[in-house]
């Protein structure tokens, strides 16, 4: 069995241009690249660089919003739908042109409660509206607190809670590295959750650097999870520390 890695390019190859990492990530054997705020950069250039090292593109974020605020995404932000609605809809035009298969609805920091809950179902009821016909996948994604203090999506639970309020069109990102410093047992939660999981992602706990060491076995978790029937990408969102590549062959076997 072999794995298909992707390169998040919100953390590797950042010393370069999009379309530069694009072609760094191929050449270092990735199979396909994500992104998180990829909106300075022509979507043209990218799918340029996509076209020709042949790497699909399988997500962005949506914006962050005011960042020196304090904005982590906008999306279950109570009395700022406008500014939701325009970021959803940025990040679409963007998606859509580049060639990206799915947009992450970044939730924000919001106090947990009915409030947001609704603020975040009704940006996702917008984005549902744009997404279908232009064929994106929407993800939701649960962080953790360490890293992501007063994030909206603070567990699995809330998570799940959401999209079963707004339907089998939005899909969980399952992020290995938050969900293992939120306590959950991996493998029971891909278990419990595998019809909707969209994508997979992982780094190294409880660091976040390479995955090739810490508390989660990856050359033994990602193979069990496509034996599980996982049979997309896994994302390798993780802050370089070494630079050092080895462990992609290592998961590879």
């Amino acid at each position: 069995m072999t794995l298909r890695i992707s390169a998040n390019l919100g953390f590797l190859f950042t010393d370069r241009s999009l379309p530069d990492a694009i072609h760094a990530a191929a050449l270092a054997g990735f199979d396909a690249v994500e992104m998180h705020w990829p909106f300075a950069t022509d979507p043209a250039e990218v799918r340029a660089a996509l076209s020709e090292t042949g790497l699909p593109l399988l997500a962005v974020n949506t914006p962050r919003g005011d960042v020196g605020a304090g904005d982590f995404g906008l999306c279950a932000l109570p009395g700022r739908t406008d500014e939701a609605r325009a970021a959803i809809d940025l990040a679409l035009d963007w998606a859509a042109e580049a060639g990206a298969g799915a947009l992450h609805l970044m939730a924000g920091r919001a106090a947990p409660g009915a409030e947001a809950d609704a603020a975040f179902l009704a940006s996702i009821a917008h984005a549902q509206a744009r997404a279908e016909p232009l064929g994106i996948m929407l993800l939701i994604e649960p962080l953790n607190p360490i890293d992501a203090p007063g994030y909206h999506l603070s567990s699995l639970a809330l998570a799940r809670g959401i999209r079963a309020r707004s339907g089998d069109t939005v899909c969980l990102m399952f992020d290995c590295y938050h969900l293992a410093r939120l306590g959950e047992d991996l493998l029971a939660a891909f278990a419990a959750d595998r019809d909707a999981i969209g994508h997979v992602q992982f780094a190294a706990v409880p660091d976040r650097t390479e995955p090739d060491h810490g508390t989660v076995d990856y050359p033994r978790l990602l193979p069990l999870l496509a034996q599980a029937g996982y049979d997309g990408y896994f994302g390798a969102e993780y802050r370089p520390a070494t630079g050092d590549l080895a462990w992609l062959a290592q998961l590879r076997g």
